[in-house]
Order: structure tokens, then C-alpha cells, then sequence
């Protein structure tokens, strides 16, 4: 049942998380090229690229929340839900969740909107693309440091 769950949790992982972090990261990207608008096509092919992003990592966000699910399944099997590598682990992962779900997917939807004419005039959207870019470089950050304590975990049988 152990490899199963943890099977579960390493695919679920890497199709899940893997493209929400990609797509916020290429997210302010786009979205300044679509609020420069300088070229016309170039504008309209970011401002798709901005919909699509933001649509992935809304999507795939609820999508990974399956992976602290098996995770923690995976951990209580094991036995070492108490271990302060996965402590720390599930508190980063916390962490990742609230900057997805609090700051980067609504701040992609002003961007969103704004572009749409929905929101804020585009000039004040500039801000929030800069912010954007470095809360979600944390973000990747984040689920980096993660990957780390789940590969080289202390006490791991593995020999690393």
C-alpha cells in the first residue's frame, strides 16, 4: 500500500505542481508584453498566453491539492508524519498553497481583467506584474526546497 501511495504522490506531484509552476512563472512574462501592447499581434498573442496561463494554474492548483493528500496518506503509512523533514515539508507546502491561492491566482485575475478592461487601468497593473514575478519565483522556490527534503530526507534509506 506504501509504494502505491507514494506512487500516487510522486505522479500526482510532478503532473500537477510541475505545470502550475511553470505557468506562474511564465505568467508576468506575458503579462507585461500584453500590457505593452506595442505590436498589435504581439499583444493579442500575450494576452492569450496571459488567459491560458492563468486558466492552467487555476486549474491545476485544485488539481494539486491530491498531492498533500497522498502525501500525509503516504507519511502515515510510513510512520513518519512526526519527522521534522516532513513537518517542515508539509509547512512549505502550506506555505506554497497560500501564496498560489491568496496572492498569485488573484493577482493573475486583476491582470486578467485589467487587460479585459474588467478592472484597474492597465497602467496601474504594473506593480502587481512585479510582484507577481517575485512571489512567484518564492513559489517555485518554495516547492524546490521541498523536492530537496523529499529526496535527500534525513534517516532516508536510500544512502544518500
Amino acid at each position: 500500500m506504501t509504494v502505491l501511495l507514494l506512487s500516487i504522490h510522486v505522479l500526482a506531484s510532478i503532473v500537477f505542481i510541475g505545470p502550475v509552476t511553470v505557468a506562474s512563472g511564465m505568467f508576468p512574462r506575458y503579462a507585461r508584453a500584453a500590457l505593452a501592447g506595442t505590436d498589435r499581434n504581439e499583444g493579442e498573442r500575450a494576452r492569450a498566453a496571459v488567459g491560458l496561463l492563468h486558466r492552467v494554474s487555476r486549474v491545476y492548483a485544485a488539481l494539486g491539492l491530491s498531492v498533500p493528500v497522498f502525501g500525509m496518506a503516504t507519511g502515515a503509512q510510513m510512520g513518519v508524519l512526526s519527522s521534522p523533514w516532513l513537518v517542515i515539508s508539509m509547512i512549505l507546502t502550506a506555505l506554497a498553497a497560500g501564496l498560489l491561492a491568496f496572492v498569485i491566482i488573484p493577482q493573475q485575475r486583476a491582470v486578467v481583467d485589467a487587460l479585459e478592461g474588467e478592472a484597474p487601468p492597465l497602467s496601474a497593473m504594473t506593480r502587481v506584474v512585479a510582484r507577481l514575478g517575485m512571489t512567484s519565483g518564492l513559489f517555485s522556490l518554495t516547492w524546490a526546497v521541498v523536492v530537496v527534503l523529499m529526496i535527500t530526507r534525513p534517516g532516508s534509506t536510500t544512502g544518500v
